[in-house]
């Protein structure tokens, strides 16, 4: 007995759950989803906490905020950096898609500039920087 209500409750929760992404894209006034795996950016990356911040802050203190946290990340021998804090400038930068699940932002991988060379690295990009490539 108790299997079959668990049962029917699983089943009542996935059918709630998928009727409400399904009516998600319609209801909302966001941008729908773009789910890809290439990308270009233009626009600012770096930390989430950093990349936050930046958004948060008045139009006006951005540029001053963009150079006082400036991206700083740890290279490892293998050439892959990592750990990355503060904040860059991108100017239409090919990324990967890695993680597309935060509503204001998007993980992806990245060339990035440092003081000592350009790596690649996992950094944050607010999703209107984002624009999918098209896949033909």
């Amino acid at each position: 007995m108790k299997f079959i209500l668990a049962a029917s409750l699983a089943a009542a929760f996935a059918l709630i759950g998928a009727s409400a992404h399904a009516q998600a894209p319609a209801s909302s006034s966001a941008q729908p989803a773009q789910p890809c795996a290439i990308g270009n950016v233009t626009g600012v990356g770096g930390s989430a906490q950093s990349v936050h911040d930046y958004l948060a802050s008045p139009e006006r203190d951005r540029y001053r905020f963009l150079n006082e946290n400036q991206i700083q990340c740890q290279v490892s021998d293998e050439g892959r950096a990592s750990g990355c804090t503060g904040i860059t400038s991108l100017r239409h930068e090919r990324v990967s898609v890695y993680d597309d699940s935060d509503p204001t932002t998007t993980t992806v991988i990245a060339h990035v500039e440092l003081d000592h060379g350009t790596y690649p690295a996992m950094i944050v990009v607010p999703k209107q920087d984002l624009k999918c490539e098209q896949s033909n």
